[in-house]
């Protein structure tokens, strides 16, 4: 499947999958949504959850909230991640 479609904020959004919405912003990966059990899960850029919502419009709205963020770097990316393996 690969609908495309553009959100005003200048993401990208293209389904990956049945229950899978990748965006890119100015060519570069944005993040992505994910359905689940709970609802559309959302996934910044860096790999972190943003957050779960009820649809896919909201879900979509917050990660474009999300990539406003300044980046992570590598270190800080890194030290996430590190931290949520030893849990």
């Amino acid at each position: 499947m690969s609908n495309t479609t553009t959100h005003p904020s200048t993401l990208t959004w293209k389904q990956a999958d049945d229950d899978v919405h990748v965006a890119t912003r100015d060519g570069e990966y944005a993040g992505f949504v994910e359905l689940e059990a709970d609802g559309h899960v959302v996934h910044d850029n860096q790999g972190a959850e943003v957050g779960s919502f009820e649809t896919l419009a909201d879900a979509r709205h917050a990660l474009e909230g999300s990539t406003q963020r300044r980046p992570r770097s590598f270190v800080q990316t890194l030290r996430g991640h590190l931290s949520r393996s030893r849990v």
